[in-house]
């Protein structure tokens, strides 16, 4: 069987240079072999740390949010659903179910889960992950098979929470680059220079999102030349496919990110594309292709904005750290949450640490108005 390296090696050798976003889609996705298709752990033992990795903490404190967001949906002809997309070996959805079937018995007999999957490979890592839930979970690999096509509303039927947490900050991306002299923005690619991956200036002008194209002139003058940034139109799609299907109901996301006005900070001259390999930064992210993780950060603005255009509101739109930290305060406040392990507490300080993931990581909730919909504080 080719290696990943071998593949793109044969591709640009029939096409030319090729986009560097083809190359992070080939390196993370490609069938069998890519970073994403085998399986890694993640924690100490991995290339990464995650959110879940701490412990089954994240996942009960997401599982007491969506508990207190489906309480505001009355019961209808089907029973709301939560899916999780990308959903990496099934921890984080172990962990939400338990969570629910413990403290909210009744919700969790009324839920269908669903998880939105397209790899064979990732499904039955979490088929057996889930093996006590097999009666509870369906897969579907992507989207469109959350929705109910005989609806009157042309297949906008999901009622419920569409979530994904890591999800869009692996996203391929295009990587552009600031041209001083010329006053122009160009896209980096991938050659190949004897037996490495190299960098290489491609000849067609990229596309640009329209938040780049309005940058005020009196910014690009601003620029050091070869600033890099990374636009991701794959991201915003799929956020604004997973709004078009939400009848009622939230779309949430957890992840490295930043809004647009951070996104050109001086202190990231060449953006936020990162190689993780065993826990250190990768010194060339075009080394070992497949070996290791690949990631740049999510434009969460971008992301809102889709969503409002889709009719989406949001919720809530900040730090890892606020929005965890006031879903513990509303369920303490409620008795939902006493007598924490020292475990547990450990857990809370990692996951809402302002210098660590507290900080590091984002989340957007956006939802679908609806009259059904009783708003409730949660």
């Amino acid at each position: 069987m080719q290696s990943i390296a071998e593949k793109i090696r044969d591709e640009i050798a029939t096409a030319g240079a090729i986009p560097f976003a083809r190359f992070m889609e080939t390196a993370l996705y490609c069938p069998n072999c890519g970073y994403y298709e085998k399986k890694k752990d993640i924690g100490r033992s991995g290339d990464f740390h995650t959110s879940v990795s701490v412990g089954p903490l994240f996942g009960a404190l997401l599982a007491q949010k969506f508990s207190a967001w489906l309480e505001g949906i009355p019961a209808g002809r089907h029973p709301p659903v939560i899916a999780e997309a990308g959903a990496h070996d099934g921890t984080l959805a172990a962990d939400i179910l338990t969570s629910l079937h413990t403290h909210h018995p009744e919700l969790f007999g009324k839920i269908e889960f669903r998880i939105i999957e397209p790899s064979p490979q990732r499904r039955a890592w979490q088929r057996k992950t889930l093996a006590a839930f097999e009666n509870k979970v369906r897969w579907t690999e992507d989207l469109s098979g959350l929705t109910n096509h005989g609806a009157a509303d042309g297949g906008r039927a999901f009622c419920g929470i569409i979530f994904s947490n890591e999800l869009l900050d692996a996203f391929p991306v295009h990587r552009l680059g600031w041209d001083g002299a010329r006053k122009l923005w160009f896209e980096w690619g991938v050659a190949v220079n004897g037996d490495r991956f190299v960098w290489t200036r491609l000849s067609a002008a990229p596309v640009l999102p329209e938040w780049v194209r309005l940058l005020p002139p009196a910014l690009l003058d601003a620029l050091p030349e070869g600033c890099a940034i990374e636009v991701c139109p794959a991201a915003e799609q799929w956020w604004r496919r997973a709004a078009a299907i939400l009848h009622q109901g939230w779309l949430l996301t957890a992840d490295y990110g930043l809004n647009e006005d951070e996104i050109l900070s001086p202190c990231r001259p060449h953006g936020t594309l990162r190689g993780y390999f065993r826990h250190h930064l990768a010194d060339d992210i075009l080394e070992r292709p497949g070996e290791q993780d690949i990631t740049a950060h999510v434009n969460f603005t971008a992301l809102e904005r889709a969503g409002g255009l889709a009719g989406l509101v949001t919720e809530f739109s900040g730090s890892q750290s606020k929005f965890l930290t006031e879903i513990f305060a509303r369920a303490f406040h409620d008795g939902r949450l006493s007598g924490w392990s020292r475990a547990q507490t450990r857990q809370f300080q990692t996951l809402i640490h302002p210098e660590h993931m507290g900080g590091a990581f984002r989340v957007l909730a956006q939802r679908r108005d609806s009259d059904k919909i009783n708003r409730v504080e949660t």
